[in-house]
């Protein structure tokens, strides 16, 4: 056993520093192609909640050190990284704050925000972690402070996020053997490559021959009673999901056309319980998919179609967007070093006429030391410069809509609930 746990020491020795020696010349060398490209377009992601106890700078500090030893990727990508090794405390000083405050009012929305920041210092971790403390000690709820997590979306998706709320690892295993992929037929990948060709192709075009003008995007967040949408999907015969989705798209009316659109363009994503394939990034673990939502003027029928085009979808294909998107980052990375003019911000700005993305992760649940004491609702969202974003987020009682949109559409946010009530007020005859 000595001997097995000796060798185990010396092969992690090892593997630290190679690593350390491959981003000694580029510090995104150990990037996929896909967190290549989340972190060239400043694509962030946050998680926020309160908490029973008041953060101090030394808790803070351990905070971050146990989320870095459940999450060793946020030990790469900057000038000076040594990944997989814990940061020394002039690091864990840097990007760690507390400020005291009278009260909570007007949080979470009050300091989200795009995470710029998080890119101004080369020599930096790509995160950072916040802390709020009421001044008074905790308020009625309980509340004594808040923790805001920023990082690059290259570093962490939902379902890490998922599992750290949990305390469990995201360490990303050893990539999967070929044998344990699914081989993709020569003339899929033919197909999968032509078409990484023309959306890289457009995107490179259209992103350079027209201006592409710099969104507007705000913050906004909107916790509701899990038991009511979980009601309400029942008496209307939709999954959960569905109901949530009508309930923003129409709301906000993403599609800006009024009574004259027909459609609403829609990205969204799923758990990906799929095999993987050759083709797929380990980094990214949910299945992206495209789709249409057939515009109606009724909330009830409108849901029951987004129900039925949902099946429709999956039941067809999950996986080939997303391949086609994987094939396209990759394409871009080479572009890139070769040309590397082509890849300023307007480019990571173009959108291909998308109204929304719509994102909904893993149930976030607190157990083990590190979310020991936060507590529900739990906010978590993500910022891109070219999309009008909603990241739903299930607990055990509430469910977080959390909105990266143009302004215009947060004024709205306020009438989902009223077509939440007005719709559970309504009486709903079964799906014919």
């Amino acid at each position: 056993m000595d001997n097995l746990q000796a060798s185990a020491a010396v092969e992690q020795e090892k593997a630290l520093q190679w690593a350390a020696k491959a981003v000694r010349k580029n510090p995104q060398a150990l990037f996929t192609n896909f967190q290549w490209f989340l972190y060239k377009s400043k694509n962030t992601v946050y998680f926020t909640a309160f908490s029973k106890t008041a953060f101090d700078k030394a808790s803070l500090g351990n905070f971050v050190a146990e989320m870095v030893s459940l999450a060793p990727q946020l030990t790469h990508g900057f000038v000076g990284a040594l990944p997989g090794q814990p940061f020394p405390k002039h690091i864990l000083d840097a990007i760690t704050s507390v400020t005291e405050v009278d009260d909570f009012e007007g949080y979470p929305d009050k300091w989200l925000g795009k995470g710029l920041d998080i890119f101004e210092r080369k020599d930096l971790p790509l995160f950072r972690v916040y802390a709020i403390t009421r001044r008074g000690g905790p308020d009625e709820k309980g509340h004594a402070s808040m923790v805001l997590v920023r990082s690059s979306h290259a570093l962490l998706e939902g379902q890490d996020s998922s599992l750290l709320t949990r305390s469990h690892s995201i360490a990303r295993t050893a990539a999967p053997t070929s044998k344990s992929k699914a081989k993709i037929p020569l003339k899929r990948r033919a197909g999968l490559a032509l078409g990484s060709v023309l959306m890289a192709s457009v995107q490179l075009i259209f992103a350079h021959a027209k201006p592409v003008p710099e969104k507007n995007l705000g913050f906004k967040s909107l916790a509701l009673d899990r038991a009511r949408i979980r009601a309400l999907a029942n008496r209307m015969g939709v999954r959960q999901r569905s109901l949530m989705f009508g309930l923003i798209t129409q709301a906000l009316n993403v599609a800006e056309k009024g009574p004259s659109a027909e459609v609403i363009t829609a990205a969204y994503t799923m758990l990906d319980n799929a095999q993987r394939t050759e083709a797929d990034d380990d980094q990214f673990r949910v299945r992206a998919l495209r789709t249409k939502f057939p515009v109606k003027s009724d909330f009830v029928e409108y849901v029951r179609s987004i129900d039925q085009t949902l099946t429709e979808v999956e039941a067809k294909d999950t996986t080939t967007f997303q391949l086609v998107i994987m094939g396209m980052f990759a394409l871009h990375r080479k572009i890139s070093k070769v040309l590397p003019f082509l890849y300023g911000d307007r480019l990571f700005r173009f959108n291909q006429a998308t109204d929304v993305v719509l994102t909904l992760v893993p149930p976030h649940r607190m157990y083990g030391n590190m979310t020991r004491d936060l507590v529900e609702p739990v906010y978590v969202g993500s910022f891109h410069p070219s999309a009008n974003l909603c990241t739903f987020v299930p607990n055990r009682e509430y469910i977080t809509l959390n909105f990266a949109m143009e302004q215009h559409f947060l004024d709205r946010v306020d009438y989902i609930v009223t077509l939440l009530e007005a719709t559970e007020n309504r009486d709903i005859q079964p799906a014919s």
